[in-house]
């Protein structure tokens, strides 16, 4: 695990390098953040209470853009107009990358 997550870091120079902007949340026990460092902007969310907690965050400078994950790869729902929920495990945290990428289109569904 830790190896993973030092590989992680080394791959997105915005951990190492990068401006930090802390980010309002709407939950007191979780902390939000972003690091930015040239085109890699990077979320970090991590939830400091023992039980799992929601939190909304104001991501409308970001919206169109894709959260995707940065452990496991998941590509989360686009951001918009209104405040982002998030749920996160007890003593949980997301790692994001802020995506600008079109999502690929898909072929049209057949139907017979």
């Amino acid at each position: 695990w830790t190896r993973r997550m030092i590989e992680i870091r080394k791959q997105n120079p915005a951990f190492g390098l990068g401006t930090y902007t802390e980010l309002p949340s709407s939950n007191p026990a979780v902390l939000a953040y972003l690091r930015e460092y040239g085109d890699d902007l990077a979320l970090c969310v991590s939830n400091f209470s023992r039980f799992a907690q929601p939190t909304e965050l104001d991501l409308r400078a970001y919206a169109g853009r894709h959260p995707v994950e940065l452990v496991g790869g998941v590509r989360f729902p686009a951001i918009g107009e209104l405040p982002y929920l998030l749920t996160l495990a007890g003593h949980g945290f997301y790692w994001f990358r802020l995506s600008d990428q079109p999502r690929r289109p898909t072929a049209p569904a057949v139907h017979f």
